[in-house]
């Protein structure tokens, strides 16, 4: 008996044989080299999946577009499933989200160094 569901499994391995795929194709192209899969986000009936990443560089976006067949392919030849998925890409939003927090962190005084205006 499994202890979580099928396309947990899926995605998963799905963002293992990503990772290693565009590892392989940041040698060849830059863009790729400063980019993190961290998660893929299957539809139930495994014919979609949709592949979350966080880049330092704003051109990731469109070099993964360029590069969505090799991927599928990859996919393809190291995943048993009945088709290979098609595969859209999304700048993961937890990132932004997270940096979004860390800029609102260090805005707030320290407690080493409070604010001057409130010090009486």
């Amino acid at each position: 008996m499994h202890r979580y569901p099928r396309t947990a499994r899926v995605n998963e391995v799905l963002r293992e044989v990503l990772a290693e795929a565009l590892e392989r194709l940041a040698d060849t192209d830059e863009r790729l080299a400063l980019l993190t899969v961290t998660a893929v986000n299957i539809d139930p009936d495994l014919r979609r999946a949709n592949v979350l990443f966080a880049s330092l560089t704003d051109e990731a976006h469109d070099a993964l577009d360029e590069v969505r067949i090799r991927l599928k392919a990859a996919v393809g030849r190291q995943v048993r499933l009945k088709s290979t998925p098609q595969l859209s890409f999304s700048a993961d939003p937890a990132v932004a989200t997270g940096q979004r927090i860390e800029d609102i962190l260090r805005q707030l005084p320290s407690p080493e160094h409070p604010d001057p205006d409130e010090v009486g």
